[in-house]
């Protein structure tokens, strides 16, 4: 366990980083604060020789989004630097070359479904659900609704956004927000063995097709694919997709080299 976060718990068992938010009693709000804790945790995680991070929560909450008693009376340039803050780490979960999973047993709402959008992948307990309530309020969710959005489609993102309801485990599963819905006492394993099958294979070459479709899903088809002819092109010359292939003609296991 790593003892320099205040608000999270980081910890590291054999290959996989949990990174675990850890304000039970403020319902994993995402302050200034833990914005950047969670900032420097997925860096941390980014830059180390870990295969894959688990995103997770204490408490009866997965967060509640935004710290609205800090944003109370705030002015414009302490505004745009929240958002941008947060921003900076939504982004920094997909830059990382690690899968991100995210874990979700509870309300995830606002932010705190933004965080759910985001990671690469996630498992819910049916017990979660999932908000971004500025509709029903005075604050549009328009930062949160960039990562749903692209999540599960603009009719259902107005659709959340604009209504501000919440929406059950179930419909986050139909919809595509979360890949799995499992019981609350399943929900650990789950979400340990949904990593373990996505950190399989070369960690270098996870790291390069993660980086690249983030980088190619919004561009027009033609762009997409000639960003990613070069992208897998060059990959190809990499030691470990050439021991890949050595291994598949040769009918044996491959050694990766990281």
């Amino acid at each position: 366990m790593d003892r320099l976060y205040q608000f999270l718990i980081y910890e590291r068992v054999e290959a996989t980083v949990t990174v675990t938010m850890n304000r039970p009693d403020q319902r994993n709000v995402l302050s200034l604060e833990l914005l950047k804790e969670l900032t420097r945790a997925f860096e941390q995680a980014g830059a180390s020789d870990a295969t894959g991070v688990i995103l997770a929560a204490t408490g009866k909450v997965f967060s509640a989004g935004h710290d609205f008693a800090e944003m109370a009376g705030s002015d414009l340039a302490s505004a745009r630097k929240l958002f941008a803050t947060c921003t900076r780490l939504m982004d920094t979960m997909q830059s990382i070359p690690q899968p991100v999973v995210a874990r979700v047993h509870a309300l995830a709402t606002g932010a705190g479904c933004q965080l759910v959008a985001t990671a690469d992948l996630a498992v819910a307990s049916e017990d979660a659900s999932f908000c971004t309530p500025g509709g029903k309020g005075g604050l549009f969710c328009t930062t949160p609704m960039v990562a749903v959005g692209r999540a599960i489609g603009r009719k259902r993102a107005l659709e959340m956004s604009m209504g501000g309801d919440p929406i059950d485990a179930a419909t986050a599963e139909a919809w595509g927000l979360v890949n799995k819905v499992v019981s609350r006492g399943e929900l650990e394993a789950a979400a340990a063995a949904l990593l373990e099958r996505v950190t399989r294979g070369s960690a270098a070459s996870k790291g390069i097709g993660k980086r690249a479709f983030y980088a190619q899903i919004d561009l027009e088809q033609s762009d997409a694919y000639d960003y990613a002819i070069e992208v897998m092109a060059s990959a190809s010359q990499t030691p470990d997709s050439q021991e890949g292939i050595a291994a598949f003609l040769e009918k044996r296991s491959p050694k990766w080299n990281d």
